[in-house]
């Protein structure tokens, strides 16, 4: 009789634990093979969804994870990584962003689109994937949201990040002569074109004491050619009533040495802009952390 109560409850208890763990769990549950173990190794995969970048669907709906947390006292009052986005926001404002590394910045940046949850193997990923912290800024928004690690939420997180970028640096060039800032310009200049993945042509319209009217991107064009035509830089500067012009395009190679192409354009509008009593003070090439200055080699007339 006794044999048969044990038998009894024994079973039940086993069967318990199986609805626990639900149809089938793994007997080997590991981490996925796509999971970033270090900042060196493989990145994670950018097409699962955050949670997957840590261990793989099977394996999270497991007994542990339906457990509710331990009471206080215990040695593990959470199995999770209790606390720590409260301690990273606390190390933040004591050691300022230099008591951090790239991967953490952008792990808390993901804070904002991510509730909860780790963020840590995303944000090494990502810096995996696209070199840096500031090129995982300036990546387009279209390429990043193609990652199904991120979404929209994300995506705004990160691209606001270099707004903010562009507009600081912008905002100490207005009302001082720009000729006396140089390297705000270039500061300036290099926030908005040194990553960008195809050339684009900019003008900067200024008045007549050579302060800021405008920034416009006026082309934009492949890898390694922008179409720009003279008559169209000079109708815009009539229309802001601009009196000087510093042309400015990028090189994707990095590398800012002008092209024939670039000298031919530079006299070209230096020609149409001097016809109409508008001055062409530089034409800047911004390349990866380089730049060029044709103002700065004595290539203008």
């Amino acid at each position: 009789m006794l044999d048969s109560m044990r038998n009894t409850l024994l079973d039940r208890w086993w069967r318990q634990i199986r609805h626990l763990g639900g149809p089938n769990p793994p007997a080997n549950a590991r981490p996925a093979s796509g999971r970033t173990a270090g900042f060196g190794e493989r990145a994670a995969r950018l097409d699962a969804s955050p949670a997957d970048l840590e261990f793989p669907r099977a394996t999270r709906a497991t007994a542990l994870d339906r457990l509710p947390d331990a009471p206080h006292g215990t040695p593990f009052p959470s199995t999770g990584p209790h606390g720590h986005r409260q301690r990273m926001r606390e190390r933040f404002l004591e050691r300022g962003p230099d008591g951090l590394a790239d991967y953490e910045l952008l792990e808390m940046l993901l804070f904002l689109a991510f509730k909860q949850g780790d963020t840590k193997p995303l944000a090494k990923a990502l810096i995996n994937r696209y070199g840096s912290f500031a090129n995982v800024i300036a990546a387009p928004a279209d390429d990043l949201a193609r990652l199904r690690g991120l979404g929209p939420h994300a995506v705004t997180a990160i691209k606001l990040v270099q707004a903010a970028a562009v507009r600081s640096a912008r905002a100490e060039l207005l009302d001082r002569p720009v000729l006396n800032t140089w390297d705000r310009l270039m500061d300036y200049l290099t926030a908005v074109l040194a990553r960008e993945k195809v050339e684009q042509f900019r003008v900067l319209f200024l008045d007549t004491r050579n302060r800021l009217l405008a920034d416009e991107a006026l082309a934009r064009g492949t890898v390694n050619h922008t179409p720009v035509y003279p008559r169209e830089v000079v109708k815009r500067a009539l229309e802001l009533h601009a009196t000087a012009l510093i042309l400015v395009h990028n090189h994707p190679s990095g590398d800012p040495t002008p092209s024939q192409d670039d000298i031919y354009t530079t006299k070209d509008v230096q020609a149409a802009a001097t016809a109409l009593g508008i001055a062409l003070h530089d034409h800047i090439i911004v390349g990866n952390g380089k730049w060029f200055s044709f103002r700065k080699t004595d290539m203008l007339d």
